[in-house]
């Protein structure tokens, strides 16, 4: 077997949308004007005005929003958990992220979001026909000349300060969420309760603490993704208990993920491995693999397979929202067993 190094680098097409949140199918169509059927929660006393810094400034909002777009991939999520359906949203890759999933779909209602636009691509005139009241763009690569023309349209929140694009945790997200709605109290209450279901689940699965853990996309024959501990599904993983071999640490580097062929598979050799699959030929394919099926975590059976859809398992890893993770929670550990 090669004893080449594993290689941290940009990954191809298919592990790239892996590792940015996959999104596969066809999800809800249409357009809405109301923000909903039902008025959306109170703010809390003394909410506004709220000054709100981001990463071109600080935007001010002086009073509750109730028309609201967002355009960051994920950022309808904490919207809805806090009570507000949004007015606008943004396809991902001509696809309907903002209502597929079975942990948003009924907080939408019979209101779909018109749809403002593709990833990072704002469609200006249809925003501004909907008449925002504040725009939020968290989970976004929004650009400074974009902001600056939004602004114009209404209040502003851009990604998060001292993160980069793609890369601040739910948690900040939703309290940044939640501050510019003028339900800062709820949104700590969420996330209170998810920290709570975490806590319930290391307490009823001790076997987790210290194991190690790799996720990893088998995303063509013979190549693998090898995500980051910073990623949000293997940070899922090491709040359950769960930790990351300093080899894969040291094979990722700065990167997202580590890109690898079979020959290095032994990174993964691991007491827990997630793969996240795309298709059902994934997991044929990877036990057909002859360096995996001499190792261990394969012998003993430690590996599970979990598809990004259908269900959608690994989508909800992968869009770590408020709302993805105690779905996640909900589903996967059962398949996870004791440890």
């Amino acid at each position: 077997m090669s004893s080449t190094p594993a290689r941290a680098t940009r990954l191809g097409p298919v592990a790239r949308l892996a590792a940015a949140l996959v999104v596969l199918a066809l999800g809800l169509a249409g357009c809405g004007d109301t923000g909903g059927d039902d008025p959306a929660p109170a703010a809390t006393s003394g909410a506004f005005p709220v000054r709100i810094d981001h990463k071109y400034g600080a935007t001010e909002i002086t009073k509750q929003p109730t028309r609201v777009v967002t355009l960051g991939l994920s950022d309808q999520d904490p919207v809805l958990a806090l009570g507000t359906v949004p007015v606008g949203a943004i396809d991902w890759f001509l696809e309907r992220p903002y209502g597929k999933w079975p942990w948003v779909q009924p907080l939408w209602g019979s209101t779909p979001p018109e749809i403002v636009g593709e990833r990072d691509d704002y469609n200006m005139e249809k925003i501004a026909a909907l008449r925002p009241d504040l725009i939020i763009g968290l989970y976004s690569g929004m650009t400074q000349e974009q902001y600056g023309q939004l602004s114009k349209l209404a209040p502003t929140v851009a990604q998060p300060k001292g993160f980069e694009d793609y890369a601040a945790p739910w948690q900040d997200m939703t309290r940044l969420a939640g501050r510019a709605l003028g339900r800062p109290e709820q949104a700590d209450k969420l996330i209170a309760d998810v920290d709570a279901r975490f806590a319930k689940a290391r307490q009823e699965h001790p076997g987790y603490a210290g194991r190690t853990v790799a996720v990893v996309d088998p995303y063509e024959a013979g190549k693998y993704a090898v995500f980051a501990p910073s990623d949000p599904k293997v940070v899922f993983m090491t709040q359950l208990g769960f930790t990351v071999p300093d080899t894969i640490v040291q094979a990722v580097g700065k990167e997202y993920a580590a890109e690898i062929g079979s020959e290095r598979l032994d990174l993964v050799n691991v007491d827990k491995l997630l793969f996240l699959t795309s298709d059902g030929s994934a997991e044929p394919r990877v036990k057909a693999d002859k360096v995996y099926s001499s190792l261990d975590v394969a012998k003993q059976n430690r590996a599970v397979f979990l598809p990004y859809e259908n269900p959608p398992l690994g989508g909800a890893l992968s869009f770590s929202t408020v709302l993805s993770v105690p779905y996640a929670l909900d589903q996967i550990l059962p398949l996870l067993g004791d440890g």
